[in-house]
């Protein structure tokens, strides 16, 4: 069989980081095997279920493969094929089918407590102190005939598993080896539930058997959960997939790297400006490298270079600051002038509030000097309001340095005045000579001007920038400083 890879992320709410780290391994290792990369939204889950979310969650995978089409997946809710549908909900009918099977084998069981009851119950064994590891199996014990007259006669149920209750289910992992569970721990846990929707564990297993996934790659919090994936496999005599759970993605403070802790989402990153490029070589990176050690790579080098003996299983901690710097290396050295450019002129229509700036010869250059002096792309833009606009903030450094330089500020101005050529290398002779005619250092007159004309104490080199803004505009902003 071909490979067959996917990813079910449940549409919760803002696209998460591990999606799109799923994504990538699980795009890699289909286009490295010339197989199918498929996406399916899980959203069984109707208490947590976000409708906003599924097409978020589509829109940033569109958003990576804009830098590498082999995330463009072969089926989705957007790509429909004879396997579909790819949104859970639209299969329930299927996972009621396969739900039913289960229980007339006997692999599954009718349990109709109340959640009150079972509540009780947990309660009752939190006070005993009992080691309560989940259903105590109560219901599992009625006859096939009691179960049946119950759920005829209109009796709330869910479905069961019915695990074994000694032995072994082993679990082949490809990065870790035979895992062995002791059946006695596992739950009975509910396949279908009182609302006629499945659990992920009965549906993620129907979907991907019919949907012939053959490797299920996911994140190594589900590798516990895989002995009862096992066992509902084999009950309904279908063939595992091979199983791959990649290490953890941790936050900085060690622990799972999660949305609902507050870590970023790809929104929050694309917010941010970092780019699509940086964010999957940054992803690449997370438990995984590339032979020779280099850093910057893309999932095209990914898919030529990788092998699962190089994933390592220490857990990987997702560190914003290096992908900032990453960002930025992608800025300075990977992206042309061009490209960077776009797209930091894209940014500013999407999630930016400067004025409406033209894509013109004056704008590039204006990247071109700040390239050094930004790794985000909203970072741009945050430092370079006075290249575009007269309406900028004026920092309390830069007002101090402007009282501090009044008296040298207007010889400044009237030097800037005379020059018939206002070139950098004109400026700079200009300037530099006045200093020595006053008998100052040069910065004691740079210092003054730089916060009249950019309202702060950062900014490109000072005569390159003199040069962009232009004689008139320079002149008019000192004179309204010194007002």
């Amino acid at each position: 069989m071909s490979v067959v890879t996917r990813i079910a992320p449940s549409p919760t709410g803002d696209p998460h980081v591990g999606t799109a780290y799923q994504a990538l391994f699980n795009s890699v290792f289909a286009r490295q095997h010339a197989g199918r990369f498929i996406v399916r939204l899980e959203d069984t889950d109707r208490s947590r279920y976000n409708a906003a979310s599924e097409g978020r969650i589509l829109d940033m995978l569109d958003w990576l493969a804009t830098v590498w089409d082999g995330l463009i997946p072969d089926a989705s809710p957007r790509r429909q094929d004879e396997f579909g549908p790819y949104i859970q909900s639209e299969r329930a009918g299927l996972h009621r089918q396969y739900a039913q099977q289960l229980l007339e084998s006997g692999a599954a069981y009718r349990a109709f407590d109340t959640p009150e009851e079972l509540d009780v119950r947990r309660k009752a064994a939190e006070a005993r102190k009992d080691s309560f590891q989940g259903y105590d199996r109560r219901d599992r014990a009625l006859s096939r005939a009691e179960s049946d007259r119950r759920a005829e006669r209109g009796e709330p149920f869910v479905i069961r598993l019915a695990t074994p209750l000694d032995g072994q289910t082993v679990v082949h992992d490809r990065l870790r080896g035979e895992v062995v569970f002791q059946n006695a721990d596992l739950d009975d846990k509910v396949l279908l539930k009182r609302d006629g929707f499945p659990t992920y564990h009965l549906a993620a297993m129907v979907d991907d058997h019919l949907m012939r996934v053959t490797h299920v790659i996911r994140a190594e919090e589900w590798l516990t959960s895989t002995p009862i994936h096992v066992l509902i496999l084999r009950a309904l005599g279908w063939q595992e997939p091979e199983w791959i759970h990649t290490p953890w993605l941790l936050s900085a403070g060690g622990k799972k790297y999660s949305k609902r802790r507050g870590d970023p989402s790809v929104e929050d990153f694309r917010r941010m400006g970092i780019l699509p490029e940086s964010l999957l070589n940054y992803l690449g990176m997370m438990g995984w490298s590339m032979p020779d050690g280099s850093e910057v790579f893309g999932p095209a080098e990914m898919v030529e270079h990788f092998t699962w003996e190089r994933v390592s299983l220490g857990g990987s901690t997702f560190d914003v600051t290096k992908l900032k710097w990453l960002n930025g290396k992608y800025v300075r050295e990977v992206l042309s002038l061009e490209t960077v450019a776009q797209r930091l002129h894209a940014f500013n229509a999407e999630y930016h509030s400067a004025p409406a700036v033209p894509n013109d010869a004056y704008f590039r250059a204006v990247v071109a000097m700040m390239l050094p002096r930004f790794e985000t792309l909203s970072e741009f833009w945050e430092k370079t309001a006075y290249f575009f606009s007269e309406e900028f903030p004026l920092t309390d450094k830069a007002a101090q340095l402007i009282e501090d330089g009044r008296a040298l500020l207007p010889r400044v101005r009237d030097a800037l005045a005379a020059l018939p050529d206002f070139g950098h290398a004109s400026t700079e002779a200009t300037l530099r000579a006045l200093a020595d005619e006053l008998g100052q250092r040069p910065g004691k007159l740079m210092q003054p001007l730089r916060a009249a004309i950019a309202g702060t104490s950062e900014s490109p080199g000072m005569f390159e920038m003199l040069e962009a803004l232009g004689q008139q505009r320079v002149l008019a902003r000192i004179g309204r400083a010194l007002n």
